[in-house]
């Protein structure tokens, strides 16, 4: 509708991504002066249902904040209370635990490229559209997804909203025969996942760069998954927007117990979800960061994987700065998962105990991991008996939405200015594909895509 001047156009909810949002954009002459995305799910008050529970419940509880990634807050979870409480996990239990996100990872990195975000790049409105067409790509993606959903059935209990968690470790842990059955499986999903990384490279990527602060977990000697130090790599000093790749800067590391003080939330009017800045400077977290800070450290077949895509050598410092590549790196992180799963499994010995002891003392704890879409944050402080009295949850989607607007922003502003200016339809396209760039789970941040555009 037309009103003051002023063109308003509404376009239905953003499809493939998980949660519901709008997008509101302002064009002055022929100029994005803004991109706002509204986060408008309901608040889902999870840290206020946390208060007043006992120090073990915060790992189930938190695991139905998301059905897409529920090892990821089960384990920041457990992470968390067990610094409260000064106890460690290590050996088999912690190994079972980075196989147990693993699956994860490869189950929902796996949903995203095929049936999510590959629709966007081969020019089809859904997967099952796609299918039609492309239907041994898609069972080959479903084939993958299902080893991840295997590993999370067989060490959380069920492959969705997991059971088998608890702190210090699990209720039960496998056997190395049960184990044997999984590796097999494990092992035709590597055969695919490699095919995935050469079907991705194939795609049409537009030319696009980002100049955000990237911050990701690390782990010398290790792809950071489960555990790790935030890492920062700065924004490039340039002022031009830096190609899509670019040479590893030097990067700086904080505790995790001063993540607050680094990553800072606000609220604005426009949106349930808090925006997060990193030291005053907007960030981006998840594959394009975790690409840029831990790549060398990815396992020889996932360096052969993401040479074999064109991504560049991560030994020797090549970072991809393209959010629409983001794809391609997701589907390396696919490789690198099965593959390390499978080294856990060959070197797994049944621990004693399915898990160690954690009394509850007073104290404060911190934890971080790397859920598939970035780096998840959970704060937890406890009294002298174990209960929460107060809860701090950082989800990735909500410290990248700062970044995922002025992407869209520029990635609008490129189109008007490389042809005759779209219309509004092929507006709200161009940035649906912008957003699923970076598989944003709203209803996580809800503390996408009606669109509106404005034009004077």
């Amino acid at each position: 509708m037309t009103h003051r001047g002023t063109r308003t156009v509404h376009v239905g909810a953003l499809s493939r991504v998980e949660g519901e949002g709008e997008l509101r954009l302002r064009v002055e002459q022929g100029r994005v002066t803004e991109a706002r995305l509204r986060i408008y799910e309901p608040p889902r008050f999870f840290e206020a249902f946390l208060r007043g529970r006992t120090h073990r419940e915060p790992p189930d509880i938190t695991s139905r904040v998301c059905g897409i990634c529920p090892v990821a807050y089960q384990l920041s979870a457990c992470r968390a209370v067990e610094d409260a409480c000064e106890v460690a996990v290590t050996g088999q239990l912690a190994a079972l635990r980075r196989l147990l996100y693993c699956g994860e990872w490869i189950e929902s990195q796996t949903l995203h490229i095929h049936l999510l975000h590959a629709p966007d790049f081969l020019g089809y409105p859904d997967a099952i559209t796609m299918a039609r067409d492309h239907r041994a790509d898609v069972e080959r993606g479903l084939r993958v997804k299902q080893a991840g959903n295997a590993i999370v059935a067989l060490l959380g209990g069920r492959s969705i909203h997991p059971v088998n968690v608890q702190l210090g470790g699990f209720h039960r842990t496998p056997t190395r025969a049960e184990l044997a059955p999984l590796a097999e499986r494990l092992r035709r999903a590597l055969d695919d996942a490699l095919h995935t990384v050469t079907w991705a490279a194939g795609f049409d990527f537009p030319d696009a760069g980002c100049d955000d602060h990237l911050l990701a977990l690390a782990e010398p000697g290790r792809y950071a998954i489960e555990a790790g130090t935030p890492t920062v790599m700065p924004a490039p000093r340039s002022a031009r927007l830096p190609a899509s790749s670019t040479r590893a800067l030097p990067t700086s590391t904080f505790p995790v117990r001063d993540f607050e003080r680094h990553v800072v939330e606000r609220q604005l009017p426009h949106s349930t979800a808090l925006y997060s800045s990193l030291d005053g400077h907007r960030h981006l977290t998840g594959p394009l960061a975790r690409y840029a800070v831990s790549g060398r450290w990815l396992s020889p077949l996932a360096v052969e994987a993401a040479l074999a895509g064109g991504l560049g050598d991560p030994r020797a410092g090549t970072v991809c700065r393209n959010p629409f590549r983001s794809i391609l790196v997701r589907a390396v992180e696919v490789v690198y998962a099965i593959d390390e799963a499978l080294r856990v499994i060959d070197a797994y010995e049944p621990p004693p105990a399915p898990a160690v002891p954690v009394p509850a003392r007073p104290g404060r704890g911190h934890g971080a991991t790397e859920a598939p879409r970035g780096l998840l944050y959970h704060r937890y402080d406890l009294d002298a008996d174990g209960t929460v009295t107060e809860a701090s949850l950082i989800p990735p989607t909500a410290q990248n939405q700062a970044a995922i607007e002025e992407h869209l922003r520029r990635v609008a502003q490129s189109r008007m200015d490389t042809g005759p200016e779209p219309d509004d339809e092929q507006l709200r396209h161009l940035c649906e594909r912008a957003i699923r760039n970076h598989d944003p789970c709203i209803s996580c941040s809800a503390h996408f895509l009606d669109l509106t555009v404005e034009r004077h």
